[in-house]
């Protein structure tokens, strides 16, 4: 299994509306890209100097399948809201062993 982690720092033309619009595009690959295993996605929530705005997260059988997802429409659909509005983009594909990233978190006690 391939996990592949995606960090965003967006530029003030990355608007409120052009945010939820991209957030909707996240969320409707999930369960519809083949290969996809999970996505998991979220905003920075610290907000300190060294911080990302937003992360992406997602497992996929194999690097093949990372391929079959840069360029499968819902993808395709969401890059003119974000790249244009990237300041500085960052991301790594590794091989885990492991199962991949639960689609809800879990109640800790």
């Amino acid at each position: 299994m391939i996990r592949h982690i995606v960090m965003f720092r967006f530029s003030e033309g990355f608007t409120p509306q052009i945010r939820e619009r991209w957030i909707a595009g996240l969320e409707a690959m999930k369960g519809s890209i083949p290969g996809m295993l999970n996505l998991v996605h979220g905003p920075d929530v610290m907000k300190t100097d060294r911080s990302w705005d937003h992360v992406i997260v997602a497992d996929f059988h194999s690097a093949s399948d990372i391929a079959v997802y840069n360029t499968h429409p819902l993808h395709e659909a969401i890059k003119p809201l974000s790249l244009p509005n990237v300041l500085h983009l960052a991301y790594v594909d590794f091989e885990l062993d492991s199962s991949p990233l639960p689609c809800t978190a879990k109640d800790t006690p």
